[in-house]
């Protein structure tokens, strides 16, 4: 029980993504789950197979120190073709389901931001009711809304990860990677740079500020800062 609690642990946390707060960051948390299910499912059949070998009983007539005669084949056909192509076939639908419903799709209510990576740090940009909005190492989003960051980089390649709203992409110089995030419920969620990008890596944090309906018409309602 005392180890079953400290492996608990680790699901929470302010950057745990077993912990989602928004809907790409659910589906991404129900593939963990479903892969963690598979995974514990075969290793306690592994573990079965192997706890049998071991307490399976001799035949009559076989001495001790003799192993009893095993037909190879239908374990190679079935434990080494059949089982990891079922396993595999379930996973890669269930992969290619999740995957879209990540995909930035078209929508009316999409708030877009302009985000940079530099060396080391993130800088936000959004069209506010009156100006540009500029914000070094935190984002601002409305809740219940998604959201386009445009990632891109000045220098070398970075990742924005937010493991609570959505998954990890890439900001590469000269190009632009778009990610979809959203969040439930107004707070504020932390992540970082999930790419090793030199000495301040450890450093590249990021500040996720989503509010409630009252909160983004004020924060739009600012002039640059």
């Amino acid at each position: 029980m005392a180890a079953l609690a400290v492996l608990l642990a680790g699901c929470t946390g302010e950057q745990s993504a077993l912990a989602p707060a928004g809907p790409a960051a659910q589906a991404i948390g129900e593939l963990w789950w479903a892969m963690f299910i598979g995974a514990a499912a075969l290793f306690a059949l592994t573990m079965g197979l192997l706890a049998a070998a071991f307490l399976r009983r001799r035949p009559a007539g076989v001495r001790a120190g003799t192993a009893a005669p095993v037909r190879p084949w239908p374990w190679l056909v079935g434990g080494g073709l059949v089982l990891p192509g079922l396993v595999l076939s379930v996973l890669l639908g269930f992969t290619l389901v999740i995957g879209e419903r990540l995909l930035p799709r078209p929508a009316a209510d999409v708030v877009t931001v302009e985000a940079r990576a530099a060396q080391w740090a993130w800088t936000f940009s959004q069209r506010g009711a009156n100006a540009t909005i500029e914000r070094v190492g935190t984002l601002d989003i409305p809740a219940g809304r998604p959201v386009d960051l445009r990632l891109t980089s000045a220098d070398v390649i970075h990742s924005f990860w937010v493991p609570r709203l959505a998954g990890k992409l890439d900001a590469i110089p000269g190009r632009v990677n778009t990610l979809r995030i959203e969040a439930d419920a107004p707070g504020t969620y932390h992540g970082q740079c999930a790419e090793f990008c030199g000495d301040g890596h450890a450093g590249m944090r990021v500040r996720v500020v989503v509010h409630d309906a009252a909160g983004w018409a004020a924060f739009l309602a600012q002039a640059t800062r």
